[in-house]
């Protein structure tokens, strides 16, 4: 007897027969052959019910009994749903979320190496190049042509006032005595950010009784800073904290020059082609030269401060301020020009350095426009930054980026020396000048640990050494000082540039 379940306890589960532990067979049997006596047997065929076995026909008859308790189910729940008032589902609500405001893309003017003084077979980073390719967005023009009003006026008096005292040599003024590692200190007053980006030239403007710093940084401002605090601020908020800034450059500013007889004119170059004049008399900056190559140094000439020498690429070339007009052109190195520096008490020689890793003498008045010849070259392994002639002439020092620091006697070259000095600033640094003190006893450079190496030259009659006497260091120098310059007529302020936009100026104790 068969024992079978009597009711389904939820929809979804399916009854099935509890069938006695009876061997079933797998496969109905076949059905029985006809006789081949009767051949219409093969053609009558039985029932479907008739061919099932009993365990498929009870399979059959729980299927059936299912589907109709699944029949009830769904006829009660449909009656449920009737009655039961429908609702509509909330929609929920998107909100467009706004994009964030994309920066504006800077505009990367397409330069060859030739426009940047670099070899065909050499990359920026093995020219000595610090600059990146692609310049970051300028900010908001400050100012272009306009000048302060209280600034000008400042700097006229000033220039007007006295004479500049009279220097032994070269135009610096006497430095017996002076013992830089002893002697200067940094006060807290004293460290201030004048431009907003990397500062790239710094220069004191020669004025006999107060100290004015002239930077110029990497998105093409110039900033003036009044250290002594004596010019007052204007009405619209300029000169707050003694800085005045300024925008008339669109490139890097890799110059900045004021001739001790005319201080009132400031002459500034751009990485863009420009020169522009700061005129203290019109207060206004005017471009007064373009060119199509960026300009990697400036120089005036000793003997006239119209005569502006500056290095656009490979090219040195004098440019009349009286006229508007250059005048000459001579083809000096093979690589960008990184420095120009005319020797004291003689207007006709110079020395350039240049990335094609030489410095060169040359003698303006043998000097030919086409192949001109210098007087000596010095060669090096890697490109040369500067090249500076002490306050007497009687030497030069140059910084490479071999990580050296060499002195040489112009009397006999052969007669230097070398001293090694770690000069990899890298990408966002401006690169190591050594400029040498008020005296031939010194030279200041800048370290990577945020301080300035001092170096001492001993210039005897046998032989010339050179050594590291004093590291200048100060809690309120934040920055690695890349850039110096002097006061030249006051012994003991050094202005020291870093690349975050801050001036720290060193004074005597």
């Amino acid at each position: 007897m068969l024992h079978r379940t009597e009711e389904a306890t939820s929809p979804d589960c399916r009854l099935s027969p509890r069938v006695p532990p009876l061997t079933l067979p797998l496969s109905p049997p076949p059905p029985p052959k006809a006789s081949r006596k009767n051949p219409s047997a093969d053609m009558a065929s039985p029932p479907p019910e008739a061919r099932l076995t009993d365990y498929e026909r009870i399979r059959e008859e729980n299927i059936r009994r299912n589907k109709t308790i699944l029949a009830s189910l769904r006829r009660k729940a449909a009656e449920l749903s009737a009655t039961i008032p429908p609702s509509s589902p909330k929609r929920r609500k998107y909100q467009r979320r706004a994009k964030p405001a994309s920066p504006a893309c800077p505009v990367v003017l397409r330069r060859s190496l030739r426009t940047s003084g670099v070899p065909p077979g050499e990359s920026s980073a093995s020219a000595g190049a610090n600059t990146s390719l692609a310049e970051p967005p300028s900010p908001p023009e400050l100012r272009t042509t306009r000048f302060s009003s209280s600034l000008a006026s400042s700097l006229r008096d000033a220039a007007a006032a006295a004479e500049p005292p009279p220097g032994p040599e070269g135009g610096i003024c006497a430095a017996d005595g002076f013992d830089p590692g002893r002697e200067l200190v940094l006060r807290r007053t004293n460290a201030r950010r004048v431009v907003p980006d990397r500062i790239l030239s710094v220069r004191i403007l020669p004025l006999a009784d107060r100290t004015m710093v002239v930077t110029g940084d990497k998105l093409g401002h110039i900033g003036f800073w009044d250290v002594d605090g004596l010019v007052e601020d204007d009405e619209d908020g300029d000169g707050a904290d003694g800085v005045f800034l300024y925008f008339p450059h669109r490139g890097s500013v890799g110059g900045i020059v004021a001739h001790p007889t005319a201080p009132q004119k400031i002459y500034s170059s751009s990485y863009h082609g420009e020169i522009c004049l700061m005129d203290v008399e019109k207060e206004s900056f005017n471009t007064i030269h373009l060119c199509d190559y960026p300009i990697f140094s400036l120089c005036q000439a000793p003997d006239s401060h119209s005569s502006l020498y500056f290095a656009e690429g490979n090219d040195l070339k004098l440019f009349d301020e009286r006229t508007g007009k250059v005048s000459t052109t001579w083809n000096l190195h093979d690589h960008r020009i990184n420095s120009i520096d005319f020797r004291p008490e003689n207007p006709y020689m110079f020395a350039t350095s240049s990335t094609d890793r030489t410095v060169c003498i040359w003698d303006m008045r043998s000097m030919q426009k086409k192949g001109p010849k210098s007087l000596k070259v010095l060669d090096y392994n890697r490109a040369i930054q500067s090249a500076y002639f002490s306050p007497s002439g009687s030497m030069l020092a140059t910084t490479s980026l071999d990580d050296t620091v060499r002195i040489f006697n112009l009397d006999n070259f052969d007669d230097s020396c070398v001293l090694d000095h770690n000069n990899k600033t890298g990408r966002w640094l401006s690169t190591f000048k050594a400029i040498w003190s008020w005296n031939d006893n010194n030279l200041f450079v800048g370290n990577m640990k945020r301080g300035i190496d001092v170096i001492s030259v001993n210039r005897s009659q046998k032989s010339l050494s050179a050594s590291y006497t004093a590291f200048l260091e100060s809690e309120y120098m934040t920055a690695i000082p890349c850039r110096f310059s002097l006061h030249p007529y006051k012994v003991g302020h050094l202005a020291g540039a870093s690349s975050t936009g801050k001036v720290f100026v060193w004074t005597r104790a």
